[in-house]
């Protein structure tokens, strides 16, 4: 049984408690904190807000609201998921994905078959939560999307995000909310399977570096390596961790433009890559 209960947020108790875990999660100033006010507005009409309380401290939130996307059959409902939170506590312990599984089955019960979110695509962790566990998948790529922040996470960097895609009744992603184990596919799997690996480069030193070129990008499957701790890169080396941004935003916007999808993530012996196939949507 799950050490904390889930359920839908809806007083102004409970969206001040969200405000409080914005603050700890991502050391964020007031002026980056989505006000309870807001979150009570738009619950009240249409959004979704989701909890995880051990007794009565909320740990864990996600928090959404309805928009439109574009079709050759003009503008589609979807939700569009904005906050996805866990206190420092109780990470690594499944409550990020346990918040996203609730959000899977209430937006589905609203009628909906697609979610939207960014992320910054260089943090494995949530990639690895994202892309591998939830079985979203991305081909859009956001420079600079919300501007200069200030927060301790993103502050220095440009605000570049991945926007994925969940879609929610296909079988990849039922696949994975399931309780079916995956099979665990190392590196070597796909340097047997001839994919086109853009590494890091390591040389003498622990911190990995962008590759000094781009090579081009050709076949089925392309490995995109990120490094495996971001922040702690950053955190040492803040020119280097814009290097990083800089690599990765013209390799994933080269790609994306050349019909990659972003599929799956896989962290091998500490080293985390991308994987990028043409079209794939259903593993």
């Amino acid at each position: 049984m799950p050490e904390w209960i889930i359920h839908i947020l809806e007083t102004p108790e409970e969206m001040a408690a969200v405000e409080e875990l914005q603050r700890l999660v991502w050391s964020a100033p007031d002026i980056e904190v989505v006000p309870k006010d807001i979150l009570l507005a738009i619950v009240h009409n249409g959004g979704l807000a989701i909890g995880a309380f051990v007794g009565t401290e909320l740990v864990g939130a996600s928090f959404g609201f309805p928009g439109f996307y574009q079709t050759p059959d003009g503008p589609r409902l979807k939700h569009h998921s904005h906050i996805l939170a866990v206190h420092p506590d109780w990470r690594s312990k499944g409550m990020g994905f346990a918040l996203k599984r609730a959000q899977w089955q209430m937006v589905r019960k609203q009628g909906l078959d697609r979610i939207t979110w960014t992320y910054d695509p260089l943090l494995s962790r949530n990639a690895h939560l994202n892309v591998a566990r939830l079985g979203a998948v991305c081909n859009t790529y956001l420079r600079s999307e919300y501007g200069e922040m200030l927060d301790g996470l993103n502050a220095g960097l440009p605000s570049d995000r991945f926007q994925v895609d969940w879609w929610l009744n296909s079988q990849r992603v039922e696949r994975r909310l399931s309780r079916r184990s995956r099979p665990t596919l190392g590196l070597n799997y796909f340097r047997l399977a001839e994919a086109t690996l853009l590494e890091a480069c390591w040389d003498s030193n622990p911190i990995p570096r962008p590759p000094d070129e781009i090579l081009s990008l050709s076949g089925t499957l392309v490995l995109v390596e990120i490094p495996y701790d971001f922040q702690a890169l950053k955190a040492v080396d803040l020119a280097l961790a814009r290097d990083w941004r800089f690599y990765t935003r013209e390799v994933f916007e080269e790609a994306f433009a050349a019909g990659y999808l972003v599929t799956d993530f896989v962290i091998d012996e500490g080293r985390s890559f991308y994987i990028l196939t043409h079209g794939e949507t259903t593993l």
